[in-house]
């Protein structure tokens, strides 16, 4: 008696709960490693419909006609890209990168067949992301990179983004955003009544954290990342090591600093005192809720449950006392802008500067020093005129 032969053909269950069947196939020897190469196809509704997916499978492969899946959007080609670019770069950037992605870029491009891509419809997008994104020409730079893997396996040969003309008129938008940045710092004098009202606060953390963001220059990272073993109160000096960074799944670790390079700052005898201050408070107020802040580790700036404070929060703070006292409005980010103007007020150096506010770059210090307070525009034609003396 002959002997039943058992078909491949499996049955599973799919996400719906309906009934699919699911076939091996055998593709041959691979010939760069000499193993045998197979291959799952799914997803038939019927054993027919495998069979007959299977049966073209085999003639394919014996009239080596027969090629494996290749990935074929943008978007596909985008997913192999994104794994090998997380290799490569912080956690923190990784996460900046796929929200450029996820807002922008693959809205737009993620459907388009890889090969159809041309410098028309790359135009197109450029354009409109430069109506209305002030860094338009960077989402331009990351759409590229994912072009720029295709060409590296195989899928096309030139990227049409190289191609495209960049755009010389401004957005209203970008326009807008520029004006506001222009904006974001304070004078001396507001500096001095923003600290004010927020020492009048009950929230006394806050009014140590955003004093030391004006008096030293750090970002605000690094600043949530500061552990006491951090400060010297002898020298009056902070070391700047790491920064909090914000990852994937909204997980909040430390990193380095944002230029990989630690640096050691000077600091004034009041703000010193203000943190030896809050050291002494916040001992007492942690050990009330049953927490020791006497650990090797133990950050200056921290939650109610002793842990990393959310960067969030200090948004929440500045837009809170801004808003009660009538304030100018400026970031969290501009307390450091604050820092850089007011020190060339003061007649610190290009270098200096450069220094204490970490910058590898001596033009990122200088974009700053463009956007120095109307003080000190001001006092510049005056030094001029006293010069010339006419």
């Amino acid at each position: 008696m002959a002997k039943k032969k058992v078909s491949p053909i499996k049955s599973y269950t799919g996400r719906n709960g309906e009934k699919l069947y699911r076939v091996p196939v055998y593709l041959g020897i691979d010939q760069l490693t000499g193993k045998q190469k197979r291959t799952t196809r799914r997803g038939f509704k019927t054993i027919k419909e495998a069979e007959l997916a299977l049966a073209r499978i085999k003639l394919d492969v014996a009239n080596g006609t027969y090629h494996q899946k290749r990935a074929e959007t943008y978007q596909e080609i985008y997913d192999l890209w994104v794994k090998q670019y997380e290799k490569t770069v912080e956690e923190s950037t990784f996460v900046k990168t796929i929200g450029i992605f996820k807002n922008h870029i693959l809205p737009a491009m993620g459907a388009y067949k890889i090969e159809k891509i041309h410098v028309d419809v790359c135009q197109e997008h450029v354009d409109e992301w430069a109506s209305k994104l002030k860094k338009y020409r960077m989402v331009k730079a990351y759409a590229s990179k994912v072009l720029n893997f295709a060409i590296k396996r195989g899928y096309i040969e030139t990227n049409p983004f190289a191609y495209v003309d960049l755009p010389t008129k401004v957005s209203s938008k970008a326009i807008e955003a520029d004006e506001d940045e222009a904006e974001n710092f304070y004078t001396r004098e507001q500096l001095k009544e923003f600290l004010s009202c927020l020492e009048r606060e009950s929230n006394h953390k806050a009014y140590v954290l955003f004093r030391l963001l004006a008096f030293s220059g750090m970002r605000r990272g690094e600043a949530l990342a500061l552990t006491w073993n951090d400060l010297n109160f002898t020298t009056n000096e902070l070391r700047i090591t790491k920064a909090l960074s914000l990852g994937k799944d909204n997980r909040l670790y430390v990193k380095s600093t944002k230029t990989g390079v630690a640096r050691t700052i000077k600091m004034d005898d009041k703000t010193m005192a203000v943190l030896k201050e809050w050291k002494k408070k916040q001992k007492q107020d942690y050990l009330q809720l049953g927490l020791n802040t006497m650990k090797p580790k133990q950050l200056v700036f921290s939650n109610e449950k002793n842990e990393f404070l959310q960067p969030t929060k200090l948004r929440k703070w500045i837009i809170q006392v801004q808003s009660k006292y009538k304030l100018a409005t400026i970031t969290t980010h501009g307390l450091r802008h604050t820092h850089c103007s007011l020190l060339f007020e003061a007649g610190a150096s290009l270098k200096e500067v450069q220094v204490r506010l970490g910058h590898t770059d001596v033009k990122t210090t200088m974009d700053i020093y463009t956007h120095v307070t109307q003080k000190a525009k001001d006092e510049a034609i005056l030094k001029f005129a006293s010069y010339i003396n006419l």
